[in-house]
């Protein structure tokens, strides 16, 4: 199988450039200090116990895996927002369209490196990682969870970030619309179950002397694309063994016992529909993002006219 030409002169590129390293050294850097914050905050609740720092350890997982989520969400929509407009303002992107590569593949090519580059600053932490299960008594098995959840991160942000790129002109432009596409997934996802709770609320008969709780399943479907429902589900199953989602909405599931997400929240079910979904939506995103950057379709559209 061939090696994307993008992929291979941009992770060429990266491994002369001195940025890649002063990069590597800044994350390391960050997940050194929240490491050493979370230590003091977790000597001074065990009270200097020594039994008791050894126990509570174990959050030294979630701690930095949330610490690595949120730079890779920060940091590879920035990366992946300059990719397509950063050509067109090199005014080398109709250079790069003539080849014999289709847009997709250059739109793949370009998330591929960002997902690489990524990946090399997760694979760099490993180190820092490797406390919280060695000295924490974290099961192994949960690393392969850890990379998994960072390539899927990695993935549905550059996705993103490309999808942007790809409809904006400037690279500013560009970050600015991803951090907004971020606003939708994070905020916009929870409108629907927010509106009708409140309007569920306004509908309670005042007189009854138990108020019933809103119990529409359908509104919480939506909250299956929200990024911060996703993580918080997945360190809930890792670290308690329940279902995050099961707990916020314990009225619902007793109402609908046998509803939609009573069933979602039983094992594995919503982690693993919500996965599926956010694959899904990236390779939608990736998809518009090449027939935005398609000069053939662009070309038929202006003869059209």
């Amino acid at each position: 199988m061939r090696l994307n030409p993008i992929v291979k002169k941009d992770v060429k590129a990266q491994a002369r450039s001195m940025k890649i390293c002063w990069g590597v050294f800044a994350y390391e850097l960050i997940l050194a200090l929240v490491f050493f914050l979370a230590m003091a905050f977790i000597r001074q609740q065990s009270q200097y116990s020594i039994n008791n720092i050894y126990s509570s350890m174990v959050w030294l997982y979630p701690v930095l895996a949330v610490t690595q989520f949120v730079i890779l969400g920060v940091v590879v929509p920035v990366r992946t927002a300059s990719s397509i407009s950063g050509e067109r303002e090199r005014q080398t992107f109709d250079v790069m369209m003539t080849t014999s590569m289709t847009p997709f593949a250059v739109i793949m090519g370009k998330v591929f490196t960002a997902i690489v580059q990524s990946m090399l600053f997760v694979v760099a932490s490993m180190p820092v990682m490797a406390l919280s299960f060695v000295i924490g008594g974290v099961p192994w098995g949960y690393l392969f969870w850890f990379l998994g959840i960072a390539l899927l991160v990695s993935f549905f942000s550059a996705s993103i970030g490309i999808l942007c790129s790809s409809l904006c002109k400037r690279s500013i432009g560009a970050v600015i619309m991803s951090y907004g596409f971020y606003l939708v997934f994070f905020i916009g996802t929870c409108v629907p179950y927010l509106i009708y709770a409140l309007f569920a609320a306004n509908t309670v008969n005042v007189n009854t002397s138990t108020a019933q709780a809103p119990s529409g399943d359908g509104y919480l479907l939506f909250l299956l694309l929200n990024p911060f429902i996703y993580l918080a589900e997945f360190f809930a199953q890792v670290m308690v063994g329940e279902s995050l989602v099961g707990e916020m909405f314990d009225v619902n599931l007793t109402i609908n016992n046998g509803g939609i997400i009573h069933s979602l929240t039983t094992g594995y079910g919503w982690m693993i529909l919500s996965t599926i979904l956010f694959f899904l939506v990236s390779i939608l995103f990736l998809y518009l993002a090449s027939r935005c950057i398609n000069p053939i379709k662009k070309r038929g559209r202006k003869s059209g006219k």
